[in-house]
């Protein structure tokens, strides 16, 4: 049948640096997301964004009126060590306490990621991701969060897309990396993600733990053996290649040809070989908006074109593979793709590779949301989209797909990383455009209502 299991862990997520704002009070640090200068001069940067520093007890108690159990957030590294390592800011210690709490008052449980884009800059300044100080200090600000807040959370997210955040590095960190940087850093990320699945293993009792990838798979654009092969090799390296670390503990064999084609495949000693073998995840969190299509370069021109389809459309990995943009999918006014099928498609293919329980932690619509004078946001888009996406789902589950849960983006409105807070994903509408903060007033949308009724009734009238 194709049914939600009863246990269904219905929720929505945040990110920190996209909905708290405070970006500089009660002895916070600055993160990369704070210094890092914007695409574009006429949207807001993340200084006030959603005020959900402030409104988190508002905030909360109407995700508790949407019906949801669980609700997943990031800590900002820089509130809990401002300058990334050693000293602790008790006050954002307590922040994250009052947090935790209110969720649980409310019968919600956190889901909590440890790592969304905001490495602490002081960090940045030592080198970021490409020093393994970053590691020991990721390592340290992980212990010490599971201590301070494991006896409540259970559920933990290690890293937010790591795949994402160095295929877009402009897009996300504000500055390219070299290729052989690049994948210096992904050894480094994926070293410290399995140094938090080890310490959420020895320190929490009962807790869970999982990577958070950007999984969508690729299409080949037509039949032709080539254009197959370029599927196989960006599959391989927007996919494969992380996802085959954090659960398989391996270099995924096809990425790693083109690592070293490129002269760019990291050395890997045998300690990191027992790390990785050793400390594997209890589910995958999948992050997925859309599929992605790709053909084979047939000259020397395409060989210098990225990916340009969807959050990919920059990506620097060259020669093998081109952006193709798929005729037989519709497009949102973002010009993303839209692909149901897709998500149903790329939750069996990660069930196929590594038979691991699975969340979604991502997935959602980018919409220009309309206000209107009497106080109601009609988003019919964002129930249609959610809603073809959730019977991927059922479809998923129908199959064997062994998925306990669905958080989409976003519970309330955020700042875009790319298109200001204009661009909106949330069930709840925050009074403000790029400029004018205004009151923050908190508005339910129309499909805040909708997805009440989908948790009442555990999805059974989609």
């Amino acid at each position: 049948m194709r049914e939600f299991p009863q246990d269904f862990l219905w929720g929505a997520s945040l990110s920190a640096h996209q909905s708290e704002g405070a970006y500089d009070l009660d002895g916070k640090g600055l993160s990369v997301q704070d210094t890092r200068p914007r695409d574009k001069h006429d949207i807001c940067d993340f200084k006030v964004a959603s005020d959900h520093y402030h409104h988190y007890k508002e905030d909360i108690a109407l995700l508790a009126e949407m019906g949801l159990k669980v609700f997943r957030f990031s800590i900002a590294w820089t509130r809990i060590f401002p300058d990334g390592t050693r000293k602790v800011n008790q006050v954002g210690v307590d922040h994250y306490n009052d947090v935790i709490n209110t969720c649980l008052q409310h019968g919600i449980q956190p889901i909590i990621t440890l790592y969304h884009f905001d490495l602490p800059q002081t960090l940045e300044d030592l080198g970021g991701w490409s020093s393994k100080e970053t590691v020991q200090a990721y390592e340290q600000y992980c212990r010490f969060v599971f201590k301070e807040y494991g006896d409540r959370v259970k559920y933990w997210l290690t890293i937010n897309e790591p795949n994402i955040m160095l295929l877009v590095d402009k897009k996300i960190l504000g500055k390219e990396i070299p290729l052989k940087a690049k994948y210096q850093q992904f050894h480094h990320l994926m070293i410290a993600e399995k140094l938090a699945i080890k310490a959420c293993h020895e320190l929490i009792d009962g807790g869970k733990i999982g990577p958070t990838p950007n999984i969508s798979i690729v299409y080949p654009a037509t039949s032709k053996p080539k254009d197959n092969q370029a599927a196989l090799y960006f599959n391989s390296i927007r996919n494969w290649l992380y996802l085959d670390f954090s659960v398989r503990g391996i270099y995924n064999p096809v990425a790693k040809d083109y690592l070293v084609r490129q002269g760019v495949m990291p050395e890997v000693s045998e300690a990191d070989k027992a790390l990785m073998k050793e400390h594997i995840p209890d589910f995958v969190a999948v992050n997925y908006y859309s599929s992605v299509t790709v053909e084979f370069p047939e000259n020397a021109d395409d060989m210098m074109n990225g990916i340009s389809d969807q959050q990919s459309e920059d990506i620097m990995e060259r020669g093998f593979y081109k952006g193709f943009t798929n005729p037989f999918l519709e497009k949102n006014e973002f010009n993303w793709t839209i692909d149901p099928l897709g998500l149903q498609n790329t939750l069996q293919h990660i069930d196929d590779r590594y038979q691991i329980p699975m969340i979604i932690t991502e997935n959602g619509l980018g919409a220009y949301d309309v206000l209107t004078d009497s106080g109601r946001i009609h988003d019919p888009y964002r129930i249609d989209y959610l809603q073809k996406h959730l019977q991927a789902c059922k479809d998923a589950i129908a199959a064997g797909v062994k998925l306990i849960g669905y958080s989409p983006w976003s519970a309330i409105d955020l700042v875009s990383v790319h298109e200001g807070i204009s661009k909106r994903y949330g069930f709840i509408y925050i009074d403000r455009d790029e400029q004018d903060v205004r009151e923050l007033k908190r508005y339910r949308k129309d499909s805040f209502y909708w997805y009440q009724q989908v948790i009442d009734t555990n999805g059974s009238e989609l």
